[in-house]
């Protein structure tokens, strides 16, 4: 028998019927109703965050951590314009997420009315979809259709958009519990000729070469990707997104590609014959200049779940639209019903070559006992974590020192945003993280630029207990930003000096934590190990590194793979 609800009680059962257990949010008039009836219940935790922002942030963590689908709640007005930014760092990620914005009274619609903004027309270059809840008799529909639209197909994040009245009118409570959308058809299952003619090509290739990317992780297919890598003998290049999807520790892992990848990776990318991309788009960051890449004769294999991902930026030969893990599986069962093997000796040279480039060692900086190097954190947090820590960065150098040199064996261990490059997700995504993985290690690293976009959820982190380590690598600069001035700008270095500092960890104690700081190279790996040995409290590590160091090898903007600079020297 159905109940007669509130729009607002409608909301939070379906909620609670669709199991979710953690809401991220904000509360605002528009939303009020909601949240008294999130009050009354007791199916799911709400976690007050103290900006919209990081609300966004710490539901898209969640997700990446958790593989379910992230969920806040925020105000209309200022409120959605907040979230736009996690909307789109989300987006860029593809991860999935349902944000529900208050909107005013539908009569008022279009009126100018007091906190009203079109968050429609606002956030839909931004999302997967978007809904405008017109009328109550609609809500429970429209949020099993956002749940669904975000976590099949390519992910993403969906906003429903409840007007203050359709959250207060009754209405009969009706969740289904399936969804069937005729306009959305997402495809799964990859084309079996496609996949043949891919294995056909991968068993014949003399210098192969696999790149993948998060769609790995996304689709929970690692332990695929390790298998298919293992018995075809290929290197292996995981994407920014992508570390962990292939484990780093195999002699196979040539390292990450792109912009700040490894010259073996790079050079192995231009120089293979058949190129298999997986759950990867081909981003500018990964490939640089498009020409230059495409000049290099090579046959292309692109497995993705987004048709339109496929021949976006560079042509391929096979293309193969399907869930990754699905593919990889038919790949597999194709490889067993071929009993065939890769050309033996043609890999062996192959991989003398690749072993010639990675004598270059690129990844090699200059140590320093009077001055910490951010390379050097970096390792020590690895070998005081053993590995096995869950690593959220923030967006700039100590992002690229982080993945070159914090080796993942596992998936969802990594939290960065990839896509949009936004400043400020380290904490919110450490909060997301250890609400999805209680009792684990949790590590920011971040900047001193970076880490005030959100220092705010330090009083989020009070409230809740959140007790992630902070790792800030203080070099007193917009780092990246310096570092691109020196490259491209004559060392003109506008506007990217930090002025006016404050005592980081002075700062973190006033929030209530704890606060270290670190301006020696002999300290570093005893103040990490006195920080993850307090288990019970958030840890903010002030940690003084060289402000002139940057971050090589780099490809520069407009330049191709093998165009790389890999010191300083070479400017």
């Amino acid at each position: 028998m159905s109940l007669e609800m509130t729009g607002a009680e409608i909301l939070v059962r379906c909620l609670a019927d669709e199991g979710v257990e953690h809401v991220f949010g904000y509360p605002g008039g528009a939303v009020l109703y909601i949240y008294d009836a999130i009050y009354k219940q007791d199916k799911f935790k709400h976690i007050l965050v103290r900006h919209e922002q990081a609300a966004i942030h710490a539901a898209d963590a969640y997700s990446r951590s958790s593989g379910k689908v992230g969920v806040a709640i925020v105000t209309s007005g200022p409120g959605v314009t907040n979230a736009v930014t996690g909307l789109a760092t989300a987006y860029m990620d593809s991860i999935p997420m349902v944000v529900i914005s208050g909107q005013v009274p539908t009569h008022a619609i279009g009126q100018d009315a007091f906190q009203e903004c079109d968050a429609i027309g606002i956030t839909r270059p931004c999302v997967k979809h978007n809904f405008l809840v017109k009328d109550v008799r609609d809500l429970a529909l429209t949020i099993k259709k956002a749940f669904y639209i975000a976590s099949t197909g390519r992910p993403g994040p969906v906003l429903i958009d409840v007007p203050k009245d359709v959250s207060m009118l009754p209405c009969l409570y009706d969740y289904p519990k399936e969804i069937d959308m005729r306009s959305y058809k997402p495809i799964e299952k990859g084309h079996t000729g496609q996949i043949r003619k891919a294995v056909q090509m991968l068993l014949q290739a003399e210098r192969p070469m696999i790149y993948a990317g998060g769609g790995v992780i996304l689709a929970n297919a690692s332990e695929d990707l390790n298998h298919l890598v293992d018995r075809l003998g290929a290197p292996c290049t995981n994407t920014l997104m992508g570390l962990g999807g292939y484990r780093a520790s195999s002699d196979k892992y040539v390292g990450m590609p792109g912009m700040h990848g490894t010259y073996e990776a790079n050079l192995a990318m231009q120089n293979c014959d058949v190129l298999v991309a997986i759950g990867a788009r081909f981003d500018d960051r990964v490939i640089g200049n498009t020409t230059h890449f495409s000049s290099q004769q090579r046959k292309i294999i692109h497995i993705d779940i987004d048709p339109s991902s496929i021949s976006k930026r560079v042509k391929v030969d096979v293309p193969i639209v399907g869930g990754v893990k699905e593919v990889l599986q038919e790949f597999h069962a194709q490889l067993d019903a071929a009993n065939a093997k890769p050309n033996a000796a043609a890999l062996a040279s192959w991989w003398k070559q690749i072993n010639e480039w990675r004598q270059l060692d690129c990844m090699s900086y200059e140590k320093s006992d009077t001055i910490i190097k951010p390379q050097y954190v970096i390792q020590k947090l690895w070998e005081v974590t053993k590995g096995d820590a869950f690593i959220c960065s923030d967006v700039g150098q100590h992002q690229m020192w982080s993945a070159q040199y914090y080796p993942f064996d596992k998936p969802r261990r990594w939290f960065n945003s990839g896509g949009l490059g936004t400043m400020g997700v380290g904490l919110p995504f450490a909060m997301g993280v250890q609400l999805a993985n209680p009792g684990a290690t949790v590590a920011c690293v971040t900047g001193e630029g970076s880490i005030q976009m959100n220092i705010q959820e330090l009083a989020t982190c009070k409230q809740y207990n959140f007790t992630p380590k902070i790792i800030m690598l203080n070099n007193g600069v917009l780092g990246m930003v310096r570092q691109w001035q020196r490259v491209d700008y004559g060392s003109r270095y506008s506007e990217s000096y930090v002025d006016s500092l404050p005592e980081f960890n002075k700062l973190a104690e006033a929030y209530g934590h704890v606060g270290i700081k670190v301006d020696k190279p002999a300290d570093v790996e005893g103040a990490l190990k006195e920080a993850f040995a307090m288990k019970d409290r958030l840890v903010f590590m002030n940690i003084l590194t060289d402000p002139s160091e940057n971050v090589w090898p780099m490809v520069k903007p407009g330049m191709g793979l093998t165009q790389m600079l890999l010191g300083s020297e070479e400017l």
